[in-house]
């Protein structure tokens, strides 16, 4: 009893001492939620939370993001750090605020890092003696202390100048570096740009409008302590995504490596829809596996065009629905649908999902702004936005949809994008997460 009574005391003892604080956050849609949390809170516990208030999927993908709206800069909050400390930076006036939405690409790393480490870009060390290949330099990174060295050019602009001018940089455990002597990696060679122990990497939310650079993906270097937010540099991609994703990554990883490990235990290492879906044969009396690939793709459009003969009666409860009935039933059924954007234009369908990670498969659908009869999907494969157009396809007054020209139609867009989750069809990959706009 005795004993009892003493736990008893201490846990309300840790209840009383608790402090608790206001935090307000946002979603994509502008909206906004405060909610009371104690002051030790971690992103983590925040998107916790969030998941289960708007009882959300919780796929691993949920993202606590820190906005500074003025400078056009963002970054994602590690799953480790504490919200309170992340606050205690702003100033009083600068506006800033914390996002909740998705981000796939968020474990990305960890299932495929050598795409974040390409082998051009990648120096091994003297230290293993040149006996490792890519593979292993990566997998030795992950597993020890070891750093590899990242390499490639940039374009740079410096605080106070409007020009933006290329350079090969280097980055290193000891901070980033660029050479005023092409290539060279020598120390004379080599001028400082920044020390990362101190700094927060942001990517730009609208390079070109706020910075006049080249293109808008490009990223930010702020020291942790300065209130004023004025970055000591802002780069740009020269050529290809990935280097600006490698560099960010990177500095991820080397500077916070252990908050990434406790990330690392939560990573689901299977997902549902790549991996857990194989083609079945239901004719027979016992159900297999096709295995050939030829089979299953004649199975699955065999599939597609039973989905359409079938459409009609499940559009209606009647069993026999006229033609209007159906095509007033095909344009509801879209619009309650999570991927379906409406009025979406070309440039916010990509900022939309580039905010919510560059992988294969994330997806949504939008209505064409230059025909008011068709829609158009947009689909993020190699870290390249597609947009496909859907078009409406009229076969004996009915009405269809369709990718290919009309060789494979759909009664309504929700088959549709049913369909080729499944199939990738004349698509670059299937479709696997679709961005969707949330309420706080």
């Amino acid at each position: 009893p005795l004993m009892f009574k003493l736990v008893f005391n201490f846990d309300w003892f840790r209840l009383f001492s608790t402090v608790l604080q206001v935090i307000k956050v946002y979603s994509e849609d502008n909206t906004s939620r405060a909610v009371e949390v104690p002051s030790d809170i971690t992103a983590r516990d925040i998107c916790q939370l969030f998941i289960l208030k708007n009882h959300c999927i919780d796929d691993h993908s949920w993202t606590l993001f820190e906005q500074i709206p003025h400078m056009s800069i963002e970054r994602t909050i590690e799953d480790h750090e504490s919200v309170m400390e992340v606050q205690s930076g702003w100033g009083m006036d600068s506006h800033c605020c914390l996002y909740f939405r998705k981000n796939y690409a968020k474990y990305e790393f960890f299932k495929k890092p050598l795409d974040f480490f390409p082998e051009h870009m990648v120096s091994i060390s003297s230290e293993t003696n040149g006996i490792m290949n890519h593979s292993q330099l990566i997998q030795t990174f992950l597993s020890s202390s070891s750093c590899p060295e990242i390499h490639g050019f940039l374009h740079a602009k410096e605080h106070g100048r409007k020009s933006w001018k290329k350079f090969y940089f280097v980055l290193r455990r000891s901070g980033l570096y660029f050479s005023n002597k092409g290539t060279s990696k020598e120390p004379r060679h080599l001028q400082f740009i920044a020390e990362f122990s101190d700094s927060d990497v942001y990517t730009l939310l609208s390079g070109k409008k706020v910075y006049g650079a080249p293109t808008d993906y490009g990223f930010c270097v702020k020291v942790i302590q300065c209130r004023d937010f004025q970055p000591l540099s802002v780069f740009r991609l020269q050529s290809v995504l990935t280097f600006c994703t490698d560099f960010i990554i990177s500095l991820t990883v080397i500077l916070n490596y252990t908050g990434l490990q406790q990330s690392r235990s939560v990573l689901p290492m299977r997902s549902i829809s790549e991996n857990s879906l194989v083609a079945m044969d239901f004719s027979g009396h016992k159900t297999r596996v096709i295995e050939n690939p030829s089979e299953a793709l004649s199975v699955a459009v065999e599939e597609g065009l039973s989905w359409r003969r079938k459409s009609c009666h499940r559009l209606s409860s009647h069993g026999s629905p006229s033609t209007s009935q159906s095509s007033m039933s095909s344009i509801a059924i879209h619009v309650a649908q999570p991927w379906f954007h409406s009025k979406l234009s070309r440039d916010e369908a990509q900022k939309l999902i580039t905010q919510q990670g560059l992988i294969d498969g994330v997806f949504l659908v939008r209505d064409s702004q230059s025909n008011p009869r068709t829609f158009v999907l947009s689909l993020c494969h190699t870290q390249k936005i597609k947009h496909f157009q859907i078009v409406p396809v009229e076969e004996n007054g009915e009405l269809f949809y369709s990718l290919d020209d009309g060789h494979t139609r759909f009664t309504d867009l929700l088959q549709l994008v049913e369909f080729y989750q499944l199939n990738r069809g004349v698509l670059p990959c299937k479709l696997k997460h679709h961005c969707a706009r949330i309420t706080l």
